[in-house]
């Protein structure tokens, strides 16, 4: 991102990063609200992107999200169909989904605090095994 660029804000001030095609995995930001979390994210894509998912529920995420896509496109794979969303897009997830984010992509998702926080928990252990790794 250089340095004119604009970051996007979420409604709760909560800083987006557009993906550029560099990122090696997540990249987000979560603040608790008083009856969930918004979470931003933005990720390059890759070949198959559920590395970081492995042990969760089907290796996929069991957390139901409600959505709004800045820019660019994500695909959320289940295991009967793909769910594609672009700028400008709301969604709605529920659980069992794994996210593909192409790179450029921003946007912002309110998930139930408990059941964020697990997942969230999971994936920095994956993550971390998969850069000692």
């Amino acid at each position: 991102m250089g340095n004119n660029e604009k970051v996007p804000q979420a409604p709760t001030g909560e800083r987006l990063l557009p993906g550029d095609g560099n990122e090696k995995a997540s990249e987000g930001a979560t603040e608790e609200a008083s009856e969930g979390a918004t979470s931003g994210e933005a990720r390059a894509p890759t070949a198959q992107d559920t590395p970081e998912q492995k042990g969760l529920p089907d290796d996929s995420c069991p957390c139901p999200h409600w959505g709004y896509v800045l820019e660019g496109r994500v695909t959320f794979r289940f295991a009967d169909r793909d769910e594609v969303f672009e700028a400008g897009d709301a969604f709605y997830l529920p659980p069992g989904h794994i996210p593909v984010v192409q790179a450029g992509t921003a946007y912002v998702q309110f998930s139930p605090s408990e059941d964020l926080r697990a997942v969230s928990e999971a994936m920095a252990r994956n993550m971390q095994a998969m850069q000692t790794a």
